[in-house]
């Protein structure tokens, strides 16, 4: 009988369209699923808190999808000071184990950690192999004609457009084998995944983490809202986004998926391949592969911009302004809708992210550092490629950035995707009322000031 296989899940808690499980059970002995909790090895970016609410509930929902194929999830924490490396290696000692298997993660802290586990592993004897599961194509094997990587979107996608064609997703096994003895498990409890206090209330009735969460989320996307995507994407009080996100993120379900599930329904209504595959919410798709292709190759871009004239941005740091945009208390109703959402739900419209990101850098002057960590600690989707891509693109100093004269007005932007207020009216409902607070800065006046401090780089590469 082959020696058993440890599976090391990640960012991949899904049993469908999962390399590492296919490799790992193609060895013929058994499978031991594991999971370990070793936060200090992301610093600086751990997982934040809306997150790990999500990372809770998605291993609930894994460890009961493996018991139904008879197999179990084991649960190992790693304290700081130890690794990894040597949790993997006593699970191979406890339940001799000759190799182990896991997807890809492309964090730059988590890169280097994979580095050094799967050197370690394998020079005490073990198969070490990782495998791809969350991108279509990998951040190395996208260059332009020049041999670099691509900084601007469009390039980018159209070349991987081109090459594209992503095999078919696999099957999730019907069983998987298990081992004479398990090896031992925490409970999940004891992770410390939830906070004492019980304020994910909001979240928890807005999403279904797991598997099951995401096929159901993608199957409302296609049957309600993919047609008019387009245009019902910048409506913020419809659904008319997919809300994958967090389930992509979490790896609960692949891009590979989603495409095969796009190009069935585009067949099914006699949509061609040429159609849907320039659509918009495939360009989308494309926008969060970008993202892990300039993080794999700039990764200092999480703190620092991408764009080094920026280092010297006049920026206006202000604890008060922060806050009052952390907690919906701007005065301005867009921008305050917004946040509030992202505070109880842990997720926000696109189209209001811009806003609020463009509120806080241009017409505030914070640093966009202070709002990507917000959005990393409250974001239930908050995946570390996308969030800085975001925020650069929003402050101007990242690749295919905003231009610097790009400035939200939240006022016009309500008016144009929120005609009706229903938007702002679900989230600021005391809008109008003594309990509003007025505008903390004009909008006419801080525009002003954010295109003065612009001009101040205007002697460097910014010069149209």
């Amino acid at each position: 009988m082959p020696a058993p296989t440890l599976l090391w899940f990640r960012q991949d808690l899904r049993l469908a369209d999962n390399p590492a499980l296919e490799a790992a059970a193609a060895g013929g002995g058994a499978v031991i699923p594991v999971f370990l909790h070793a936060p200090h090895e992301e610093q600086p970016w751990a997982p934040g808190a809306a997150a790990r609410w999500w990372q809770h509930e998605s291993l609930a929902a894994l460890a009961r999808d493996l018991e139904r194929r008879g197999s179990r999830l084991i649960l190992r924490a790693v304290a700081p000071g130890q690794s990894s490396l040597a949790t993997l290696l006593a699970l191979a000692a406890e339940s001799g184990a000759a190799a182990v298997h896991w997807n890809r993660r492309y964090e730059p802290a988590v890169l280097e950690r994979d580095r050094h586990v799967k050197r370690g592993l394998r020079e005490r004897g073990l198969v070490a192999e990782s495998h791809n599961a969350a991108l279509l194509a990998e951040p190395w094997e996208v260059r332009n004609q020049s041999g670099r990587p691509f900084q601007v979107f469009t390039p980018f996608w159209r070349h991987v457009l081109r090459e594209l064609a992503p095999p078919r997703p696999l099957p999730a096994p019907a069983q998987l084998a298990a081992p004479p003895r398990w090896p031992d498990s925490l409970p999940l409890e004891s992770l410390g995944l939830l906070p004492r206090v019980r304020w994910y209330d909001g979240m928890a009735q807005e999403w279904q983490p797991g598997e099951a969460g995401a096929a159901r989320q993608l199957e409302r996307f296609l049957a309600e809202a993919w047609s008019s995507y387009r245009d019902g994407r910048d409506l913020p009080a419809l659904r008319g986004t997919s809300r994958l996100s967090p389930h992509l993120h979490h790896g609960e379900i692949s891009p590979r998926q989603i495409w095969h599930a796009l190009a069935g329904a585009a067949e099914a209504r006699g949509e061609s391949a040429a159609s849907w595959r320039q659509s918009q919410f495939v360009a989308e798709l494309g926008w969060r592969e970008f993202a892990h292709h300039l993080l794999f190759h700039f990764p200092h871009t999480t703190d620092a911009p991408l764009r080094a004239e920026f280092a010297r941005f006049p920026w206006r740091e202000d604890a008060g302004l922060l806050e009052a945009w952390q907690r919906g208390r701007t005065g301005v109703p867009l921008v305050d809708a917004g946040m509030r959402e992202l505070w109880q739900t842990g997720w926000m419209h696109n189209r209001v992210r811009m806003v609020v990101a463009s509120f806080l850098v241009k017409n505030l002057l914070q640093p966009w550092q202070a709002g990507a960590r917000w959005f990393w600690d409250t974001l239930v989707d908050a995946d570390l490629a996308s969030n800085t891509l975001g925020w650069q693109w929003s402050a101007g100093c990242g690749a295919d950035a905003a231009p610097y004269f790009r400035i939200f007005n939240p006022m016009s932007q309500a008016e144009r995707f929120d005609p009706d207020g229903a938007y702002v009216a679900r989230w600021v409902p005391e809008r109008g009322s003594s309990r509003y607070p007025p505008p903390i800065v004009d909008l006419k006046a801080s525009r002003a000031a954010a295109l003065a401090a612009y001009q101040t780089l205007r002697a460097g590469p910014l010069n149209p």
